[in-house]
């Protein structure tokens, strides 16, 4: 099951259409849906959050607390609407593409892909671009 949460006026417009493409990416990887929870905020509560649970004083887009066991994924994702609006203008993208760029990483976070090495990077943003495409 996925669900939206909202502590902000921001809304996503296609609900079914987000929920529908993140299902088809965790059966492409071979995992199952178990219970995934967005949360939309700011960035002074993804802050407070980041502070609290990571020991992290700095903004972020998005965070994540995955709950998966084996292939069964779950989680809570963070993601803050003002870091998604700056960055869609740093990165020179629609606000639209960068927030799926950010749904999907953190997807992939709770599917097993990390993005700590320069090698891990890569395959990320690979995997990024490639399921993008089919949102």
């Amino acid at each position: 099951m996925i669900k939206y949460l909202y502590n902000t006026d921001f809304k996503l417009k296609n609900e079914k259409t987000i929920s529908s493409w993140i299902i088809n990416v965790i059966d492409e990887e071979t995992k199952e849906l178990g219970e995934i929870n967005f949360y939309f905020c700011d960035d002074n509560e993804l802050l407070e959050s980041n502070t609290k649970y990571l020991n992290h004083e700095e903004y972020t887009d998005i965070l994540t607390f995955d709950y998966s066991e084996k292939k069964l994924v779950s989680a809570d994702i963070m993601i803050s609407v003002d870091r998604i609006q700056e960055n869609s203008s740093i990165f020179d993208q629609k606000f639209e593409d960068e927030l799926h760029r950010v749904i999907i990483h953190g997807i992939l976070h709770i599917i097993g892909y990390n993005d700590k090495t320069e090698e891990e990077k890569k395959l990320m943003r690979k995997k990024e671009d490639y399921y993008i495409k089919k949102v």
